[in-house]
């Protein structure tokens, strides 16, 4: 069985919305992750952590067209050109999938999510996809949460969580680390 994560930029108030300020980033506070913060290098060693556990990404559309827009050609993301890449939509076409981006497969539906992870492979982190990672939450699918939480509140913007009413899903911290510039590290996994 496989290992679904989900890996953000969160701000502490669950705001998960446009941290890059890329390309069809349109919230208010698009770039958030690089504004009024000192940089300290060591915050971004768990993307490269992530990099060894991960042997596949997965997407939903906007994030999927998001990222394909720079990561192909980016230098900053070259160890994630070849891993194969799931887009979970209804309404992504075939021919609108990017060439040179390694092999790409579209699922339909969380029951194709919920078969993917039956079959064998190692994990399959999930990038951006605030919408998609709400709704594998909501069916139980996602295993893991690697977070990097921002001391900011942002006020609007697409949460990580769903405020809908349902069953209550107990964490583990697995990993957690404090930085001088007020970042924090979250690991956590999800108890079954």
């Amino acid at each position: 069985m496989r290992t679904l994560v989900y890996t953000g930029f969160m701000s502490l108030d669950g705001v998960v919305d446009s941290p890059g300020g890329g390309p069809g980033e349109e919230h208010r506070s698009a770039g958030w992750v690089f504004k009024d913060l000192e940089f300290v290098p060591e915050v971004w060693s768990l993307k490269g952590e992530e990099l060894a556990d991960t042997t596949a990404l997965m997407f939903g559309r906007r994030s999927y067209e998001a990222f394909a827009a720079t990561w192909p050609d980016s230098q900053d993301h070259t160890d994630y050109k070849e891993l194969p890449k799931y887009v979970v939509s209804t309404t992504l076409s075939e021919d609108a999938v990017v060439d040179g981006w390694g092999p790409t497969t579209i699922l339909r539906s969380i029951e194709d999510v919920a078969a993917l992870k039956e079959s064998e492979g190692g994990g399959i982190f999930i990038h951006g996809s605030a919408e998609l990672a709400r709704r594998l939450s909501d069916a139980g699918l996602i295993d893991q949460y690697n977070l990097l939480v921002f001391p900011l509140l942002l006020g609007a913007g697409k949460s990580l969580f769903d405020r809908a009413d349902r069953d209550k899903y107990m964490l583990t911290l697995r990993e957690s680390e404090s930085y001088a510039n007020g970042i924090l590290k979250l690991v956590y996994d999800v108890k079954r």
